[in-house]
């Protein structure tokens, strides 16, 4: 008989899979839950079946495995955006490593020919980008898999200056200053200036003023709009639309890490953003091509590659229609796709025109199989493999793939 909701099982923890879930059996049913470790004995509540799948959450630690810690932030278990404060963050990062390898094996049916390199930094205070919610006056995350606002103080993944602008804005929600249509605040700092954008229905530009002015006489440093994030020698105008990586300590390393023996007369930049690649590519290729379909990001990225005295071919266009068009063959193409990554079509139009190198940036695992498999049975081979940690304590994994075509 299936266990039902409110069961509770004894179980062992096999391994944590992709979204960071610990995966456990029972009579052969595959049970996935939260805020556990590898090799752990745990009394967990049968929760509900998803999928096929049965899914439970932890109710006693009866082994801790290796590694295991207090949790630090007093919001953990609650707020929806850590998973692995639980975790030591050396175990966090093989925990990781072994996601990645996994979901390459299982969604790519593929095994990388080559160990991922991880590349880490400061486990703490690192983002410098966060979203608020606010509800009844107050204002914090969501709680993990609901709707439902877990309030907070301060964010311990979240940059100081970040959690300054948190306390301001707690002091204007307390004092009735955030209408009921305010439903969302994000915060971006560079370190120094602060932006802060506000959701907002229709005709709400006048409030939205004002809810800034009076959110500017406690937060020094509020930016009317957009900021200027300097990354090594460049500098990156990021308007408020426009997206940009959110670890402060390895923005640096990413960019390396993607561009690594990346030379060549031409490269293409796909999902381009504000110019994060494009800039430094630049400095390698004879001729640059950046293709970005958000207009604030192509806005910026134009505006960044003029400031910066580079010659950075802009392509306001979605990614599938600039290659489809492309009948020369480029150098080097890197891709940094959203969550959702290139795609069949892309990919398609990618080995029709079979350019020598290719580089992959992914925020999703899964996407990266889907993508890498089809490249690889097309007849590129993957030549290097990194995991670039940019969302400690959380089950994000970031990776770069780096394809050559043919070879052995």
């Amino acid at each position: 008989m299936e266990p039902g909701p409110g069961t509770r099982l004894e179980v062992h923890i096999e391994k944590l899979v992709h979204g960071g879930l610990g995966l456990a059996r029972h009579e052969g049913r595959v049970i996935l839950v939260g805020y556990v470790l590898p090799e752990e004995i745990v009394r967990v509540r049968i929760t509900g079946t998803r999928a096929g799948l049965l899914w439970a959450e932890p109710e006693e630690i009866l082994a801790a495995g290796e590694g295991r810690m207090a949790p630090p932030c007093p919001y953990f278990g609650r707020c929806g955006g850590c998973r692995l404060q639980h975790a030591q963050y050396s175990l966090q990062l093989e925990i990781k490593r072994a996601i990645l390898l996994e979901t390459l094996r299982r969604i790519g049916r593929f095994t990388p020919p080559v160990e991922p390199a991880v590349v880490s930094g400061p486990a703490w205070e690192y983002r410098n980008r966060v979203q608020f919610h606010l509800a009844g006056g107050r204002i914090g995350f969501f709680e993990a898999d609901s709707q439902r606002l877990c309030p907070i103080e301060q964010c311990m993944i979240a940059s100081p200056r970040i959690n300054e602008a948190l306390a301001a804005l707690r002091a204007v929600a307390a004092g009735a200053g955030w209408p009921r249509w305010v439903r969302n605040v994000e915060v971006f700092t560079d370190g120094e200036q602060i932006q802060v954008n506000v959701t907002a229905g229709e005709g709400r530009r006048g409030p939205v003023r004002e809810l800034l002015q009076k959110l500017g006489e406690k937060l020094p440093g509020l930016a009317g709009g957009a900021l200027n994030y300097t990354v090594g020698e460049h500098t990156y105008r990021v308007g408020s639309r426009s997206f940009f990586q959110v670890n402060r300590f390895l923005i640096r390393d990413l960019v390396s890490c993607a561009l690594q023996n990346a030379q060549g007369e031409t490269a293409v930049d796909l999902y381009a953003g504000v110019g994060l690649f494009s800039l430094p590519l630049a400095q390698r290729f004879a001729r640059v091509v950046a293709v970005e379909s958000s207009a604030s990001a192509a806005a910026d990225l134009a505006h960044n590659a003029a400031q910066a005295g580079l010659p950075v071919e802009v392509q306001r266009m979605d990614a599938l229609a600039y290659l489809a068009g492309l009948k020369s063959v480029p150098d080097f193409v890197l891709a940094d796709p959203p969550r959702s990554g290139l795609g069949p079509a892309v990919v398609r139009e990618l080995v029709r025109l079979g350019p020598p190198r290719i580089t992959l940036v992914s925020c999703e695992p899964a996407t990266l199989a889907r993508d890498l498999a089809q490249l690889l049975e097309a007849g590129y081979r993957l030549e290097r493999l990194a995991l670039v940690d940019l969302f400690p304590q959380s089950h994000h994994i970031e990776a770069v793939a780096a394809l050559v075509r043919g070879g052995s």
